[in-house]
């Protein structure tokens, strides 16, 4: 069972940068981490190659630095990684990310399951795994909590939902984003965090996948940030201290004033 890992590296959430020209994330020099959701995708993908074998490609868009992401991702257990990174790629929204990704896909070749993290922690769109589906041509389940069983070319999951989940079946191959019930992530191993130190990442170009220009980064946005600013802060504020007790009662007395209870 071959599968394909969407895997996105991200700033730490602690320290995140805008370019206020561009309405863009500064990268460079920013510590950046895996999507902590694309773990469990990654944990997912590991598993199934377990049980079923195959093989376990994580590909990721981004600058050079993001192949940092890529060696974490070998040290977990990963068999290959694609990095698509080019100047043509820059400023990409999620639909252009997801045309870059899908023509990386398509010149990977043959597999059987694409998976994903159910959104990433900067953007939080959960746009690029439905897209990436749609450009491929391929059946798409988001919110994924388990894999019962994968056989004759289809796989039954189980879907999160507000209340409960639901069973669904679908054809292979396909493209499912995954929520953390549905495992533990592993921790790196001693043999692949050495595979990972030796491991030279070479980048693909734009033309590397054949991708038409005009549809990546900037240009081939249809959407875009017009401006970034912070929330205006709204109302007088107030730090209580003392006992639990009077800061409560101390609460109480001042939502009373404001006529609210």
């Amino acid at each position: 069972m071959n599968i394909i890992v969407l895997v996105k590296q991200v700033p730490d959430t602690s320290e995140v940068k805008i370019n206020r020209e561009t309405n863009t994330l500064i990268r460079d020099g920013v510590p950046s981490i895996i999507n902590p959701y694309d773990r469990y995708a990654i944990e997912e993908a590991l598993r199934l190659r377990e049980k079923h074998g195959g093989k376990v490609t994580a590909l990721t868009m981004g600058p050079p630095q993001a192949a940092e992401a890529l060696k974490e991702a070998v040290s977990l257990g990963v068999d290959d990684v694609v990095l698509l990174s080019d100047r043509a790629f820059a400023g990409a929204d999620t639909w252009a990310t997801s045309y870059a990704i899908s023509m990386g896909i398509r010149k990977i070749g043959q597999y059987d399951l694409i998976i994903a993290g159910k959104q990433a922690i900067d953007g939080d769109t959960a746009q690029v795994g439905p897209e990436t589906a749609d450009m491929l041509g391929l059946p798409f389940i988001a919110y994924i909590r388990k894999i019962e069983k994968v056989e004759n070319n289809t796989m039954v999951v189980e879907r999160l939902m507000d209340e409960g989940y639901d069973v669904v079946e679908t054809a292979l191959p396909c493209v499912i984003t995954v929520v953390k019930e549905i495992n533990e992530p592993r921790v790196p191993s001693l043999k692949g965090k050495m595979k990972a130190k030796s491991l030279k990442v070479a980048p693909w170009s734009a033309k590397d996948i054949a991708a038409d220009e005009s549809k990546l980064g900037l240009k081939g946005s249809p959407t875009q940030v017009v401006r970034i600013f912070p929330p205006a802060p709204r109302g007088q504020r107030e730090m209580l201290s003392g006992p639990l007790e009077e800061q409560a009662a101390a609460v109480v007395k001042k939502l009373k004033e404001q006529s609210l209870i």
